[in-house]
């Protein structure tokens, strides 16, 4: 059977009178009303069946939002957390999965003190978000290991390197040492020491497992190894996967092309001075790998604003569909 997987950053999706961070931040209620009308509009486009949802404040909103589209089984692991001195300011967000399918049961992920020693990570870890693991149960029966993630994002501008396609994981490894080794980057230490912990989980799967993430970080970066490649965390001598990114297994339309076009480029699913970046994804295991129907990026209203809108998102919606038998 064909089953659609979405991964959906909601953008500051806190009701009023609740607030984001300060308290001029926060939706009037026709405002809010038109956020939820844009939401609910374009869970009816995607027409997935599992979500995996960024950025919640607003759980109880969001539940019952699903629940009317179609969605009787949601799973939040996590509250928000709010001002000490005013509880109407969220301080924050958590993640959530909606589906059309039974959860039959959610999992705790825990950090792995060995990779956390080796990322030279000095403070007190925690998950900047706490990760969502389910088990969801399909109406063929079959059981499917479905992750949530939300990694932290580099807002305080520090360094850190820029990789493509032809970068070896030796050649990330050498340019990084320093960086981790000196502290140049703490946020880059939290992503991988998140991701590392997150592979150490999912490494163990029995079942086809997707991961559904806003990774906060570009194609090709260090947390990407660390999240699915064995030979980041062992000393192979090539590349060894436990995730793959769907989108390089999917069959790619080619619309209008031309006898010169050697590639397609990769729609972005968030801007940062209009600059395109890929930080949403979808990843799946090995056995799901052929099983792709199709891979789609659902970004028209960042066509119409690169910085998004309150009222709307600031990324695009990644939705995988795949045959599971």
């Amino acid at each position: 059977m064909n089953i659609k997987f979405a991964t959906f950053n909601l953008f500051q999706f806190a009701a009023p009178p609740f607030s984001w961070y300060f308290k001029k931040d926060r939706f009037t209620k026709e405002q809010w009303e038109e956020k939820l009308s844009w939401i609910k509009n374009q869970i009816k486009i995607m027409d997935a069946d599992i979500i995996g949802f960024q950025e919640v404040f607003s759980i109880d909103e969001l539940k019952e939002l699903c629940k009317e589209l179609g969605y009787g089984h949601f799973l939040n692991v996590d509250t928000p957390k709010t001002n000490t001195k005013n509880p109407t300011i969220y301080k924050t967000t958590v993640l959530a999965l909606a589906s059309r399918f039974p959860i039959i049961s959610n999992k705790n992920v825990r950090y792995d003190v060995p990779s956390i020693k080796k990322h030279n990570f000095k403070e007190k870890f925690a998950f900047s978000r706490v990760p969502i693991k389910a088990i969801i149960e399909l109406p063929n029966k079959r059981k499917i290991a479905v992750y949530v993630n939300h990694f932290k994002s580099n807002r305080l501008n520090e360094f850190e390197y820029i990789f493509n396609k032809e970068t070896t994981l030796k050649e990330k490894l050498e340019k990084t040492k320093v960086a981790l080794e000196n502290d140049f980057s703490s946020v880059l230490k939290q992503r991988l020491c998140e991701a590392s912990s997150l592979f150490m989980d999912i490494k163990e799967s029995k079942i086809p497992t997707i991961f559904l993430c806003d990774l906060n970080d570009k194609e090709f970066s260090m947390t990407i190894d660390a999240l699915t490649n064995k030979a980041y965390h062992e000393d192979l001598s090539s590349d060894e996967y436990v995730l793959f990114d769907a989108y390089y297994h999917h069959e790619q339309e080619v619309y209008n092309p031309h006898p010169e076009q050697k590639s397609i480029e990769r729609t972005p699913t968030s801007y940062h001075f209009s600059n395109g970046n890929i930080i949403d994804y979808i990843f799946i295991s090995e056995d799901l790998k052929e099983k792709i129907v199709s891979y789609e990026v659902f970004d028209e209203h960042l066509k119409r604003n690169q910085d998004g809108s309150l009222l709307e998102s600031d990324h695009a919606q990644v939705v995988c569909e795949l045959s599971i038998d």
